[in-house]
């Protein structure tokens, strides 16, 4: 049977028609014309009920590379992936073929997408993948940003950023002029608990800062792990876990420091800390006379908290850096007596908070949170710590060229 053919005129518009469904905005709006929505079954008179919203559609979501599957990857970033609304993984780049298959079997991602580090360039064939994340041995966080830059993907990274300011700087060039989103995962800066008190610090809920005291400390085991050989890691406890420090005191304070003194140490004959630190201690002061007064080390016993000084009140958090069940306390005095309210935790994780922020950033070409910017001032304050501790001198530090943070993050709790 002969079927009769579309007149040109209609079948230009249908061209065109679907064209334009291509864009963004449309395929967005085609996609919740495409959600079930129900009428409500209560009374006017009950509190309405609060249903989670919807993610994207799979299609619409941001494909993801996860580049390395150690132990955060593993444990953390892959299953908050399958909570995100606005991003999947799609691709599998590690040195272990067999650790690869097993885990894009678990998250139904295709053989053919698991790839070595030597094909690692094959990603720029790969059109579904829009970014990488990156979660490697430090040193290597130069290379492979590089690469993804030169590949068209957008990048999303481990902290600490890099080994070295020069490396940080390097990256930061590659991705613009890529033209491409390059983003430091500093989880802390979505966690929930941290977003209200940025808010309550940003609305004087505790008064003028006066001072944040912070611990972050873990016992380390195996002498043979790359977090302790200089030449992967850059330091020992200062940028693994010391640096949560220095970024807490920095986005919640809303300042830069001025000036730092620091201290390091290792234990004469410790096999672990032939190479880096063992300990820091460090003091940030601000221009407003704030003050950051910090320890890490890397031979204590677990200890992630800080305690944030205002005139008015003060906010304590422990655990502070943990991965889950961090906690925030406020306390004040009411009516003479001393006053403190536990601020309940967010409902998602901060994981899932950071990857949403970092895709639906791409969607919608804004900036992120968290730029190479960001990083690239850790690792300056860092280096001057280094350079205090061999110098036992007070170190001073100018202000950051720019920027180093972009718009704040959407709550999603």
């Amino acid at each position: 049977m002969k079927h009769d053919q579309p007149p040109r005129r209609d079948f230009l518009r249908y061209v065109g028609t679907m064209a334009a469904l291509s864009t963004p905005a449309l395929q967005a709006a085609a996609s919740e014309q495409n959600r079930v929505s129900f009428p409500p079954i209560f009374d006017k008179s009950e509190k309405p009920e609060k249903t989670e919203p919807p993610g994207d559609s799979w299609d619409e979501r941001v494909g993801v590379a996860v580049v390395g599957l150690g132990r955060i990857a593993i444990d953390e970033m892959l299953p908050a992936f399958q909570r995100s609304k606005h991003a999947k993984v799609v691709a599998l780049v590690t040195g272990d073929r067999d650790k690869g298959l097993k885990v894009a079997r678990q998250y139904n991602i295709p053989e053919s997408a698991v790839l070595d580090y030597k094909d690692y360039d094959k990603l720029a064939q790969m059109p579904d993948v829009k970014s990488v994340y990156i979660a490697l041995p430090n040193h290597l966080h130069l290379e492979y940003t590089v690469r993804a830059a030169r590949a068209g993907k957008h990048v999303l990274c481990e902290k600490p950023m890099a080994n070295t300011a020069a490396e940080c700087r390097q990256m930061i060039d590659a991705c613009r002029k890529a033209g491409r989103q390059l983003m430091i995962a500093y989880r802390s800066q979505y966690e929930a608990l941290d977003r209200t008190l940025v808010k309550m610090v940003r609305e004087k809920k505790l008064g003028a800062l006066k001072e944040f005291n912070s611990v972050n400390s873990q016992n380390m085991g195996d002498p043979q792990h790359w977090r302790l050989k200089k030449a992967l890691a850059g330091g020992g406890a200062l940028p693994d876990i010391g640096i949560y420090c220095i970024n807490a005191a920095r986005f919640l304070s809303g300042e830069e420091p001025s000036e730092v003194f620091g201290s390091i140490w290792s234990t004469p004959g410790d096999a672990r800390f032939r190479e880096v630190e063992e300990s820091c201690q460090f003091v940030l002061r601000f221009p407003s006379g704030f003050s950051a007064t910090c320890s890490t080390n890397y031979s204590a016993h677990k200890s992630q908290m800080f305690r944030l000084n205002g005139f008015e009140a003060w906010a304590d958090m422990d655990p502070a850096y943990a991965y889950h069940g961090n906690k925030l306390r406020i306390t004040r005095v009411v009516d003479g007596k001393d006053q403190t309210t536990e601020i309940p935790a967010g409902k998602t994780n901060q994981f899932t908070l950071m990857i949403d922020h970092f895709a639906s950033c791409i969607q919608q070409n804004k900036d992120v949170h968290t730029p190479g910017e960001e990083g690239l001032q850790d690792q300056r304050i860092m280096d001057a710590i280094y350079e205090s501790a061999r110098s036992g001198r007070v170190v001073k530090l100018k202000p950051p060229a720019g920027k180093t943070r972009g718009p704040e993050p959407e709550s999603a709790d």
